[in-house]
């Protein structure tokens, strides 16, 4: 069983008191339609009464679909990070993109001004696996697929993993049509449960957020929406208290 404390990410310590200022997200990719997406649902998975606000990076690729773009991103998310708490408005920096590129290196160094710093694809990671359940992973990113295995087993998660299920179709003509992404990845999310038993299914992806909303509705298994599960994380960072949803 993965106990509850592992639900926190790793490097950052529990408040008693909610901290003042805005939940900064950044968004890894150049897209600010992405950025304005995935913003909109921060704001709707946080208290009403804490401000998020959107931030696209500088520059980079304008989707993260292979390796070379995750490490590409890394240093612009630090750069980002650092800018945000630089304002001394910052409550907490939510890194938006399933690779969490950078993630460890700005909560380095941002952790002498207390700021916790919440990774998207860890949160939801760990939230599958909290009630010790299997899960899997259902994306669009088949190239990114090694890089997923070994961040679910840098987090011990190995054990309950049953695999990564991949949509057919390139990751960009997936994009470009919602209603053609939505039935892929419910096919994705369904062979992860019917084919390999998972209890639980991360949609792997922050640009996929609208999509991994609606598959809740859709599907029996249990979905893990990563943006909801980071903003849940957060919250349990900020306030001492811990939102299920």
């Amino acid at each position: 069983m993965v106990s509850a404390d592992r639900t926190a990410p790793a490097g950052t310590a529990r408040n008693s008191h909610a901290k003042p200022g805005a939940v900064v997200l950044v968004n890894p990719n150049t897209s600010t339609t992405t950025t304005a997406m995935m913003t909109a649902i921060a704001r709707r998975s946080l208290d009403p009464a804490r401000p998020v606000r959107g931030v696209t990076v500088a520059r980079g690729p304008h989707m993260l679909t292979d390796p070379e773009a995750l490490r590409a991103a890394a240093p612009e998310v630090l750069a980002a990070g650092l800018r945000a708490t630089a304002g001394g408005d910052c409550a907490a920096l939510l890194v938006a993109a399933f690779g969490d590129p950078g993630l460890t290196r700005l909560r380095e160094a941002v952790a002498p001004t207390g700021v916790p710093v919440v990774g998207l694809g860890e949160a939801a990671l760990l939230e599958a696996a909290a009630g010790g359940a299997p899960f899997g992973i259902a994306t669009t990113t088949p190239l990114l697929a090694d890089a997923i295995h070994a961040r679910v087993t840098a987090l011990g998660l190995a054990d309950r993993y049953t695999g990564i299920r991949l949509t057919a179709g390139a990751p960009e003509r997936l994009s470009a049509d919602p209603v053609l992404l939505l039935d892929r990845l419910e096919r994705a999310v369904r062979a992860c449960a019917e084919r390999d038993g998972a209890r639980a299914v991360v949609i792997g992806g922050g640009p996929l957020g609208e999509a991994a909303e609606e598959l809740r509705a859709r599907c029996a298994v249990r979905v893990v929406a990563p943006i909801p599960a980071a903003c849940r994380a957060i919250t349990r960072l900020l306030t001492g208290r811990g939102p299920t949803g």
